[in-house]
């Protein structure tokens, strides 16, 4: 296996995410990330989209039947671009990094040239619609501005203003807005050309933009009126846009009805908030809710657009808006004039407990509102979150978190907070992370879609996470890392979630001793999940993943561990890994890990790869699409007379495989070594009924 890049290990401080060098494929694909950004063509087409028949709702670009009672409950019906009507292209499928189809959702997508379209046929009544697209950046960066025209049946119609302005970042983590930027890290190791080039002779030339990616975005628009099933919804990039080229990734349609009401509560607007956004109303929300704690009220924020440029602290009170769709609370990012304590250098929108030095909030009730930020970079010191510090026995329900750096970020110590219901897009790190000590803690029913890092993680740094849980949500489209991540913690749950094409350096789900993490104790539950198009191709390892992959980096991983019911689908390369990391493969092992009643529906290899020294257990495991040996076993590396370092019992039931006979074959057991780094990919087929 080959190393991570030079730098040590990663680190993570308060609030913020610190990786490892983040590397990338080969210099082909940067250099289609060029013309990309310079407004040439877009990757090169597959076919045209659907014949503008009965309407295609998808779930994560799935037939719905196949993740029945998985995912988050959503409000929207999902139709991708590639199944509707189209006078334009169809780009993908593609899952290679630093490619636009390789991000959108379903690995697809349709491009538009000025003057084309693509239209979808309404499946349900809706008088609200989600686009998510992506459009060129400007050539020195910064974003371009491009319109959509959208027409419902032709006669509705209205333009919105797309952007680029937070999408398209560059360069090596923590990334760049420059497209014509050097490395920012001469001294690691990257794979363009196999080598440091900072110690290399002559230096490597390497493409510019070098990686591009983060390459879309989400818009809302209401309607103003109600459209019946059979409706039509046209998007048409018009003849004038600037836009060389836009990219229709998917749409969502919705019934949104009238807004929610609240009349006794302190309205902000009777403490001078401006509701059309012109004036800043921080100081407004903040009498607000003096008022409401003093009163007992709860604080109503109605329809409207709130400027709010720093962090609202709420400890014990209410904040209701009047729906997400109608209440705005949008901020610019401020630069600071000195760095703060904990070495933010910029502030910006956000709803924040007290810290949990200082006792952290409580009964902290959030709903019914958009949080929208102005993050176009990361930086790991700055708090410009949606959400954070410590919120005990608190709620949050029905939000919508866009362009922040992390949806939520919570530094614990802290207890019993529910996230229910909510939507987080366009994220420049995670969705939520559970940071240092949040226990008996949940997040249900909530849509992921587009982070630039872990969906959703739970964190047990310094203190352990313990008897959380996260349950029936989805995660779409990460862009770097995990769709669901679990580094260290106690009696955690993960149970009954959808989780789609995570990009690269991460999986669906990742069970990590990593970054600081306690170790794992008591017992961990991961069941009734579905991961789809996951198993992505590791870049620094330049090997395959496995759609839930376990990693031993820093300690053993030696809890109890059952993975339950859960189905992994279309997977690139591996449904299941298991590895510690090359220079401590002697050290630290995974051991007893019980799979049991799971579905295998496609792998491009193996159902399992174990480059570890431990064990697992398999009962009721069936596969089929099998591309590749069942069973990659390379143990620890030391090739023994004896075996490998890894043992598979068999506990009966495991039945399927594919191209190279049953999954789980007796020669395979209990410890044959079998191990081949990069076998032939086989591309499974689109997952079906079991």
């Amino acid at each position: 296996m080959a190393r991570y890049t030079p730098r040590a290990a990663a680190e993570r401080v308060r609030g913020r995410v610190r990786r490892p060098a983040r590397t990338a494929a080969a210099v082909t694909a940067v250099a289609a990330g060029l013309v990309l950004v310079l407004g040439a063509p877009a990757p090169a087409a597959s076919a045209h989209g659907g014949d503008g028949g009965a309407p295609v709702v998808t779930r994560a670009a799935l037939d719905p039947a196949l993740v029945a009672g998985r995912g988050a409950a959503v409000d929207f019906a999902e139709q991708e671009a590639e199944n509707a009507s189209t006078d334009g292209t169809v780009i993908g499928p593609d899952r290679a990094a630093y490619t636009l189809p390789s991000e959108a959702s379903g690995r697809a997508a349709v491009r538009l040239r000025p003057g084309q379209h693509v239209e979808f046929t309404l499946p349900r009544a809706a008088d609200a619609l989600t686009v998510r697209y992506s459009i060129p950046d400007a050539p020195g960066g910064g974003g371009i501005t491009a319109p959509l025209d959208v027409s419902v049946d032709g006669r509705h119609r209205t333009t919105m203003t797309l952007t680029s302005r937070y999408s398209w970042l560059y360069n090596q983590y923590p990334f760049s807005n420059d497209p014509r930027g050097d490395l920012l890290h001469p001294d690691w190791w990257i794979t363009e050309c196999g080598c440091v080039p900072a110690a290399t002779t002559p230096v490597p030339a390497i493409d510019k933009p070098f990686r591009p990616s983060h390459f879309y975005d989400e818009q809302r628009l209401l309607l103003g009126k109600k459209y019946a099933a059979g409706d039509t919804v046209r998007l048409t990039a018009p003849e004038n846009t600037a836009a060389a080229w836009t990219v229709i990734d998917l749409l969502d349609t919705q019934l949104v009805g009238a807004p929610h009401v609240e009349e006794h509560a302190a309205n902000v607007l009777a403490f001078g908030a401006d509701p059309t956004g012109r004036r800043d109303a921080g100081d407004a929300f903040d009498r607000a809710v003096a008022h409401a704690k003093k009163r007992h009220l709860k604080v109503y924020l109605p329809p409207g657009t709130y400027q709010v440029n720093r962090h609202i602290v709420v400890d014990d009170v209410t904040i209701v808006g009047a729906g997400s769709w109608y209440t705005i609370v949008k901020g610019h990012q401020v630069t600071l004039d000195t760095p703060a304590p904990d070495g933010s250098v910029h502030t910006g929108v956000g709803f924040y407990g007290k810290d949990a030095a200082d006792g952290g909030s409580h009964d902290v009730h959030l709903s019914g509102f958009t949080v929208e930020g102005d993050v176009r970079e990361r930086v790991d010191t700055d708090q410009v979150n949606a959400i954070g510090g410590a919120l005990g026995d608190s709620t949050i329900d029905g939000l919508y978190l866009h362009h922040t750096k992390v949806g939520m970020w919570f530094d614990g110590p802290m207890n019993r907070l529910r996230i229910t219901r909510t939507v987080i897009a366009d994220q420049i790190a995670d969705g939520i992370n559970f940071h240092t000590g949040v226990t008996g803690s949940s997040v249900s029913d909530t849509f992921v879609r587009n982070t630039g890092d872990d969906g959703l993680a739970m964190w047990s740094e310094r203190t352990g996470d313990a008897r959380n849980v996260f349950a029936h949500n989805t995660v779409q489209s990460p862009v770097l890392a995990n769709g669901i991540a679990l580094y260290g913690g106690t009696d955690n749950t993960v149970t009954g979630n959808l989780v789609a094409d995570p990009v690269r350096e991460g999986s669906a789900i990742q069970v990590g001793s990593r970054f600081g993490a306690e170790p794992f104790g008591g017992h961990l539950w991961i069941t009734d999940n579905t991961t789809v198009r996951s198993g992505p191709f590791e870049l620094n390892w330049r090997i395959g993943l496995g759609a839930i992959w376990f990693y031993a980096l820093e300690r053993d991983i030696d809890a109890d561990i059952e993975v339950t019911g859960d189905h992994f689908l279309d997977n690139t390369y591996n449904a299941v890994m298991l590895v510690s990391d090359f220079p401590v493969k002697d050290e630290y092992a995974i051991r007893g890990v019980r799979f049991e009643d799971i579905r295998v529906d496609g792998t491009g290899t193996s159902v399992l790869s174990a480059r570890s020294a431990g064990s697992a257990s398999f009962e009721n495991v069936d596969a089929r699409n099998v591309g590749a040996v069942g069973i990659d076993n390379c143990g620890s590396f030391n090739f023994p007379a004896s075996g490998s370092e890894f043992t598979v019992n068999d506990l009966g039931g495991n039945d399927g495989g594919g191209t190279t006979g049953p999954w789980l074959a007796p020669w395979e057991l209990p410890n044959t070594i079998t191990c081949d780094d990069r076998p032939p990919v086989v591309p499974p087929p689109a997952p079906a009924p079991w």
